[in-house]
């Protein structure tokens, strides 16, 4: 990898997780502590990050928390499609579990009118979205609070999902390959995202268009972990024919 590939995927992560260790990302990316403190030094330079004693932070991390604000906006349009598409498959009575993510949010603001209905979520957003409806009950997970997705992280909040069983799992990614499959930004995820996978009945990937193709860092598995995509109408034929491949079902937005 080249040096200005590793800071992109650098940046990437903190993207993702908002903060990093020099000494983990040495460890990502199997290159020195030296290395490491050189490229988080062009990205402060570059007024991207912030260093900080032994690692760095987003720079906009503060003002994001305290907005409660995602970093991933782009591409709204879509995804708010796909979010009113997703709704419609919640049905009153339904246990589900909703993951973090912009996406996902959308979801959550198109389900207020449901009645007996049981939400699992790791995003911190969702409970003040739905948690005040009378008729839906919000379980929200344990965990390493993540500032830019607004979710908590890590085997706590993987730990949560042990002897749960839901009728139905939204599920977000950051990436989708036909090599890689499912790829995100942050190994923490990856406990997380598996052990809902492992509760749920029913997958559904909610990914917009500009998803597929992306690869992140970090790889959750193959595309067979999903029963279904919901996605917009700009996915390429490449990938509907390696879908339906897989016995994965489309739902267009």
């Amino acid at each position: 990898m080249f040096a200005h590939q590793r800071r992109n995927k650098i940046l990437e992560l903190l993207i993702e997780d908002g903060t990093a260790k020099v000494t983990d990302l040495s460890k990502i990316f199997k290159v020195s502590e030296v290395t490491i403190r050189q490229d988080l030094d062009k990205l402060e330079r570059e007024d991207l990050i912030i260093r900080e004693h032994g690692g760095a932070f987003l720079k906009s991390l503060p003002s994001q928390v305290q907005s409660f604000t995602f970093q991933h906006m782009e591409n709204m349009d879509k995804k708010a499609r796909i979010g009113k598409k997703a709704s419609e498959l919640i049905k009153n009575g339904d246990m589900i579990i909703i993951d973090s993510g912009s996406t996902t949010t959308e979801i959550a603001k198109n389900i207020k009118d449901r009645k007996d209905l049981t939400v699992v979520t790791n995003a911190v957003n969702v409970p003040f979205i739905i948690g005040g409806q009378p008729g839906i009950t919000v379980l929200l997970t344990s965990g390493e609070f993540k500032a830019p997705t607004l979710s908590l992280t890590g085997q706590k909040a993987a730990d949560f999902f042990v002897n749960v069983h839901v009728d139905k799992l939204f599920l977000a990614t950051a990436g989708v390959t036909l090599r890689a499959g499912l790829t995100y930004p942050s190994i923490n995820d990856l406990p997380v995202k598996r052990a809902m996978i492992e509760a749920a009945s029913t997958v559904y990937l909610v990914a917009d268009s500009t998803k597929l193709g992306k690869q992140s860092l970090a790889s959750l598995g193959a595309l067979s972990l999903m029963d279904y995509l919901i996605t917009d109408s700009e996915i390429g034929e490449e990938y509907k024919q390696e879908f339906s491949k897989h016995g994965i079902e489309f739902i267009i937005a």
